[in-house]
């Protein structure tokens, strides 16, 4: 299984860090501040939960892969429940089935124990490029 957070330096600008990844399953985090993360309303703007989501489900479904086979996302629909505001932003996501060329992956994400946002994505799965 290919490492998934190294040379990944969106991920590292952002501020996501990877707590546990494998079968299929994947929890990253981020520690939201006010000075990096909010938008003008005073609340993490929704992007920064957006992209937490869209990269632990990838890491869900590319711990599943062989290092032949890539995936990107085709689209993801994404709830927002209540604002999030300073402080850890967990996501947990697993894959609810993959085939040979798509996957449906599901994420939670959770602040101080309480589900804050959920998403359901569906992502394609190719060949790597050969240049890889």
């Amino acid at each position: 299984m290919r490492s998934f957070d190294q040379d990944f330096a969106f991920a590292q600008a952002l501020g996501l860090k990877m707590v546990e990844r494998g079968d299929g399953r994947c929890t990253m985090a981020i520690d939201i501040n006010a000075a990096q993360h909010f938008s003008p309303q005073h609340a993490a703007h929704g992007g920064v939960a957006y992209s937490l989501a869209d990269s632990a489900m990838g890491g869900a479904l590319t711990s599943l892969l062989p290092d032949d086979r890539w995936c990107a996302t085709l689209e993801v629909k994404f709830n927002y429940h209540v604002r999030v505001t300073e402080g850890v932003l967990t996501c947990e996501a697993a894959v609810v089935h993959s085939g040979k060329r798509i996957a449906n992956v599901e994420a939670r994400l959770y602040q101080h124990g309480k589900l804050v946002s959920s998403a359901n994505g569906h992502f394609a799965i190719f060949a790597a490029p050969a240049s890889a």
